[in-house]
């Protein structure tokens, strides 16, 4: 269901060589887009003079001398450069955005001190407002990880949003936002174009990126990981080969839309963790023409091809990663995105389900719908659980119980999507996720009536 009109006095690019729908296909391609024919220059990125009286800017992603093929940057042919898309900054309180570290003030540090972040959570999904909300005041952090001013690390939130941003633009100079929608669907009105995002789907925008977002079909809830390290990419896919998991075709970039329009405009910056705000006389998504491979994109979790084991035992859940921001250490993310969906279950003599375990990875989960097959109840859609880092967790009673149990014939996995926020870093609950969020304080107890049923008689049983 994908809406196809633009916002009043948006132009968007028509007829771009292998669009569809408005969007280019596929992962970290080099583009090309314009919304007025000869826009984009040939041959060149700034001549001395661009067509239509544009002016010629270049989005970094990267540092310049990043290896060629990590080199991220884009070519902007805009109506103003950004340099006039801001003015004197201001301060503004954004009370539930929280960034690591997170720092307390005296007033509050000793309530902050009293929250435990060791420990196995599981909230029931937050809850809608009457009070209106936008994306910059209906964001309420959930956990936050390592440190925004070394860039590594991460945070967790959940998104509430009723009200469209009005002559309002907000950019992270902070982080990446990879976006999760649990219900309603969003519009996200960029620079270099407009993505209109419904659940089972996700859409990344990047550092830097300035961007409204509008109400296509509310409320709208859903979830957002903020990575202040390394972008995203696609993981190695190693022994499985060129296909299969996520597939770069199925990735859609926008094509060029922009707007002329003069307006007193708000634009709100995250910056350190801070939050700041500028006032302009005009729309600042005002690019007619772009070219370039750093720029926002969506993807369709129907798309994903899991892969898994077809005789015993099945694989770690790494297998079923569909995005991964690295670390710096070889094979150690800064942030996994994992998607577990529909899918078939064959293996034979096999505990089924997720196993009991604990690692050095921090697992927020977040539940879009449907059952997950490890936590049959109390996990539902819009639901989240945190298994902070080396912190044993599993299947509860009934869960193990039935995969015990069943018959070992095939089964399908029907109706179920639940993802993974990962990382290397120890999740740290914000007080937001401890003291206002519908936490199931009896989470911890589904593994209670789990039964000693050793009995030291040796064979099967």
């Amino acid at each position: 269901m994908t809406s196809h009109s633009l916002p009043e006095g948006m132009v968007r690019a028509a007829g771009t060589a292998g669009t569809h729908e408005g969007y280019m296909p596929g992962f970290g391609n080099d583009f090309e887009t314009e919304a007025l024919p000869g826009a984009l220059p040939q041959g060149q990125n700034s001549p001395q003079k661009c067509a239509y009286g544009l002016y010629a800017e270049q989005l970094s992603g990267t540092a310049f001398t990043a290896p060629r093929g990590q080199n991220e940057r884009t070519w902007c042919y805009r109506i103003r450069p950004s340099v006039k898309h801001a003015g004197r900054f201001a301060r503004i309180a954004v009370p539930y955005w929280k960034t690591a570290p997170h720092v307390t003030t005296a007033k509050d540090s000793a309530a902050a001190n009293d929250i435990v972040s060791l420990g196995q959570y599981r909230w029931d999904p937050i809850p809608h407002s009457e009070e209106p909300m936008t994306w910059i005041t209906g964001m309420r952090t959930m956990t936050t990880a390592g440190d925004v001013n070394i860039q590594v690390g991460m945070a967790t939130h959940v998104y509430l949003v009723n009200e469209s941003m009005v002559d309002e633009y907000f950019y992270s100079a902070d982080s990446e936002l990879l976006v999760v929608p649990q219900e309603g669907r969003l519009r996200f009105c960029t620079e270099l174009g407009v993505i209109d995002l419904e659940p089972k789907e996700i859409a990344i925008l990047p550092r830097g990126l300035v961007y409204r977002v509008e109400v296509l079909e509310g409320p709208c809830r859903g979830f957002v990981c903020e990575n202040y390290g390394q972008k995203f990419d696609l993981p190695n896919r190693g022994p499985i080969g060129a296909n299969c998991l996520a597939n770069p075709r199925d990735f859609k970039s926008p094509v060029a839309a922009f707007e002329d329009r003069e307006a007193k405009s708000r634009v709100v910056i995250k910056w350190c963790g801070e939050f700041h705000e500028t006032w302009i006389g005009h729309s600042p998504l005002d690019v007619v023409a772009w070219h370039g491979n750093y720029c926002a994109y969506k993807y369709d979790l129907r798309t994903y091809s899991p892969v898994g084991a077809i005789l015993f035992d099945h694989p770690d859940p790494s297998i079923f990663t569909v995005l991964t921001a690295p670390s710096g250490q070889e094979g150690t993310a800064n942030i996994d995105f994992v998607l577990f969906r529909e899918r078939w279950m064959v293996a034979e003599n096999t505990f089924r389900p997720p196993w009991y375990h604990k690692n050095i990875m921090s697992e927020l989960m977040g539940n879009i719908y449907g059952i997950y097959d490890a936590k049959p109840q109390g996990f539902v859609p819009g639901g989240i659980s945190l298994h902070n880092m080396m912190l044993p967790h599993g299947p509860d009673r009934n869960a193990f119980e039935g995969a015990s149990n069943e018959p070992m014939e095939p089964v399908f996995q029907d109706k179920t999507m639940s993802f993974m926020f990962e990382t290397r870093f120890p999740q740290h609950l914000t007080e937001f996720a401890a003291r206002e969020a519908p936490m199931q304080d009896d989470y911890i107890d589904c593994w209670t009536s789990l039964e000693k049923k050793f009995d030291g008689t040796p064979g099967e049983k």
